[in-house]
């Protein structure tokens, strides 16, 4: 959510950023909120006045019934039940009024860096960066369901029956890899000087509507029926309200956390979560960094952030690119984000396996997360980036080490999170 009083002086740059994010449906928004803006202030210097004028004339009624002049008591009491009706009058209007204009704030797209490729969609999205050079083996590589059902580490068919589409059970050996490859994430980013949490896994409407635009929460979001509960998309949701309504001393700055959880997402109106496999589905686990810091400290983290991640699929042997989004592929609350995607051998393309953003002060202000200033407070940034999620991470790490025979290698620097596992074998 941008300051209202940007927005006030500086409507014109707001538009421009509405159009540079492919979303001139929003531009009568900002004039409809400089015009809810000037009728909420002209209220409130209105009901300021009328307030004043009621204690004065108290006042005055006072002074008239000691003096027993009760006629022109009663007369200012009659006008003073006018000046209470009005008051209550306002005071309807004006919840109406900042009930529209918060919504339009909530809505109003974040200023995107100056530095942000401008497009449509994620066509648009700029290659920035590869690492390791993508294979090509000599052999067909199978869809990657068919590799893992082959070492029998899946049943689709069960988890159907019991939750429906959009949901596995992971089995045995592929299992073990899942966990590895957390495992390995969470010490790797231990090692970064990152603090490892476990969040709560539901949070508050309050904290939803704080991490997330509208559109995202529709699209993504499970409610708990009957419960102000909301099952996490991802830890950063939870991670980020950690810090709702705090305000934070300097010196403790910056906050850098990974944190495991679960994650749910409703995937609405997404392709392929009918389809056979992994890439897309209702149910899976990730490893996640948050930051927490000064505003002028952002850029930095943003770049280190999504460089762990390189590194970590490198170290994994994973050949992988860094992907700039356009202006029209980021999310509303965010000012700028990259992706990290992994080599796919079986379709001889990249695919997404992460996303680090940056947003600004955006989340910081619909939650209320400042930091305690000399010259008063301020609202922090806040930043997010997948360490790893699993199931692409799976896709990424099968395909990629993949033999003829149906055998996968374990990587070095997992084989100790396996028992010392250095490949894993077709079942009969």
């Amino acid at each position: 959510m941008l300051d209202l009083k940007f927005v006030r002086e500086n409507p014109d740059l707001v538009k421009e950023n509405i159009k540079k994010k492919f979303q001139d449906a929003k531009l009568p928004l900002v004039d409809e909120v400089i015009s809810f803006d000037k009728k909420i202030r002209a209220l409130k210097g209105e009901v300021e006045s009328l307030r004043a004028r009621r204690n004065q004339d108290s006042q005055k009624i006072g002074q008239l019934m000691r003096n027993k002049e009760v006629e022109a008591a009663n007369a200012l009491k009659a006008e003073m039940q006018d000046v209470n009706k009005r008051i209550g009058e306002i005071d309807v209007e004006l919840e109406e009024l900042e009930k529209k204009l918060k919504h339009n704030m909530m809505v109003i797209p974040n200023i995107i860096d100056p530095s942000v490729p401008i497009g449509k969609d994620d066509s648009c999205n700029v290659e920035l960066e590869r690492f390791l050079e993508p294979k090509t083996p000599n052999f067909e590589v199978p869809y990657h369901l068919d590799i893992i059902e082959k070492l029998g580490g899946i049943d689709l068919d069960s988890a159907r029956r019991v939750a429906g589409n959009g949901f596995y059970y992971l089995m045995g050996d592929i299992a073990r890899l899942h966990s590895a490859v957390l495992a390995y994430a969470r010490d790797f980013m231990i090692n970064k000087g990152f603090t490892y949490v476990i969040p709560p896994y539901m949070i508050r409407g309050n904290v939803v509507d704080g991490v997330m635009s509208f559109a995202e929460m529709d699209a993504m979001m499970y409610k708990i029926e009957g419960e102000d509960l909301y099952l996490i998309g991802t830890s950063e949701h939870s991670m980020i309200g950690k810090f709702n309504g705090q305000i934070l001393n300097k010196a403790d700055l910056p906050y850098t956390y990974t944190s495991y959880s679960p994650c749910f997402r409703k995937e609405k109106g997404a392709h392929g979560i009918e389809e056979r496999g992994i890439y897309r589905i209702h149910q899976f686990e990730k490893q996640e960094m948050i930051v927490v810091c000064e505003p002028e400290d952002s850029m930095d983290w943003f770049k280190k952030m999504y460089s762990y991640t390189v590194e970590l699929f490198v170290s994994m042997g994973v050949p992988c690119r860094t992907l700039e989004c356009c202006s029209g592929d980021l999310a509303d609350l965010k000012v700028k984000s990259i992706d990290v995607e992994a080599w796919s051998p079986r379709q001889q393309k990249y695919f997404e396996v992460g996303s680090c953003s940056n947003l600004g002060d955006a989340q910081a202000r619909r939650l209320g997360i400042r930091i305690k200033g000399e010259n008063g407070n301020y609202f922090a940034h806040t930043l997010n980036n997948t360490v790893v999620a699993p199931p692409r991470m799976l896709i990424a790490l099968l395909e990629n080490h993949l033999h003829e025979d149906g055998s996968v290698d374990i990587p070095e620097v997992l084989q100790p999170y396996m028992g010392g596992t250095k490949k894993i074998m077709p079942k009969k």
